[in-house]
């Protein structure tokens, strides 16, 4: 398994930019896939971001202003948001996936606890 811990959460205005940080510990050699999902009170926890061999996918809500990247060397996974709007207001979660493929949103086998975006 994969320990996770995020980071870089917080609260900011409508248009501004956040990084959030995801560092890996643990059986990180057998990671195929890593994402950023999200999830509000009341509803599912729906994907963001993820990344694997064949590079980044976005949904389509992100897409032009989130970028996902990965610091191999120090075992983290980024997610810089820029353009940030209400409805990006979040739980936002790491995960991992030890299965091949990236291909999807399902899958993901690790989770960390989460860190707190608020856009107002």
């Amino acid at each position: 398994h994969v320990q996770l811990v995020e980071s870089g959460g917080g609260s900011v205005q409508a248009g501004g930019s956040l990084r959030l940080s995801c560092v890996a510990s643990g059986d990180t050699y057998g990671t195929y896939c890593m994402g950023w999902f999200r999830q509000t009170p009341g509803t599912e926890r729906e994907g963001v971001a993820r990344i694997g061999s064949s590079g980044p996918r976005y949904a389509d809500s992100v897409t032009g202003r989130f970028t996902v990247s990965k610091d191999v060397a120090k075992n983290t996974l980024i997610l810089q948001m820029n353009g940030l709007k209400s409805e990006d207001s979040a739980m936002y979660y790491c995960a991992a996936r030890n299965l091949p493929g990236c291909n999807a949103w399902s899958g993901f086998n690790d989770w960390g606890q989460g860190t707190q975006v608020t856009v107002s």
